[in-house]
């Protein structure tokens, strides 16, 4: 039966397909915006439809492959497996959603969709770290559990630093701290990437 190096090999090339379209996207919008105080999403509604949007998109089908890599391994230990791909799922729902519903343009009113970019975001971006310290677990990621480890607590203490930034910091270097999340949980994201594209493992029940 295939085993799982395929799969990674798709994430590893829509995650860098990712990261290339929101650098064009960085580029492509107005010289005004400040990346350091504004977000992402701040630089995605200026091009509302544009590269940034498509690649949350690609990323998320990046992720949706490493799940389907995940799911034709072995089994789990027990409390690590299924809570891992939901949140991971969480994640992936949580992009696409973000990508589908714009926030408001910088300095204007906060709309109901932007309500709704903003919390899908945040279950994003909490899932990821989450589920990646419980992919740690997984005897077929043993190889990279303490990098997986390190990266989920990094990624929770750079969105503590965004929520303390976005509320009493008066949005001070907001931009710079989700910046620093994202390629964090990303690198979560490529660690299982490559772990899959070293083994091939065959499916559950051959």
């Amino acid at each position: 039966m295939p085993g799982t190096r395929n799969t990674g090999v798709l994430a590893l090339g829509g995650i860098a397909v990712a990261a290339l379209l929101t650098v064009i996207g960085h580029l492509e919008v107005n010289d005004d915006l400040n990346p350091w105080a504004l977000t992402i999403s701040d630089f995605a509604v200026s091009d509302r439809g544009g590269v940034i949007d498509v690649a949350m998109v690609v990323l998320a089908l990046a992720t949706v492959a490493l799940l389907y890599g995940l799911r034709r391994t072995g089994p789990p230990r027990p409390g690590a497996g299924r809570t891992a791909e939901l949140l991971l799922g969480a994640w992936v729902a949580g992009l696409l959603l973000a990508a589908m519903v714009p926030t408001n343009e910088p300095g204007t009113a906060m709309t109901p969709a932007a309500y709704v970019h903003r919390y899908a975001s945040v279950v994003a971006f909490l899932a990821l770290p989450v589920g990646g310290w419980l992919l740690a677990r997984r005897p077929d990621l043993d190889a990279a559990a303490r990098t997986l480890r390190a990266l989920a607590l990094l990624s929770l203490t750079l969105a503590a630093a965004m929520v303390w930034s976005a509320y009493p910091g008066d949005r001070v270097l907001i931009g710079l701290a989700e910046r620093l999340l994202i390629v964090t949980e990303v690198a979560v994201l490529g660690t299982v990437a490559v772990i899959q594209t070293r083994r091939v493992t065959p499916a559950r029940g051959a």
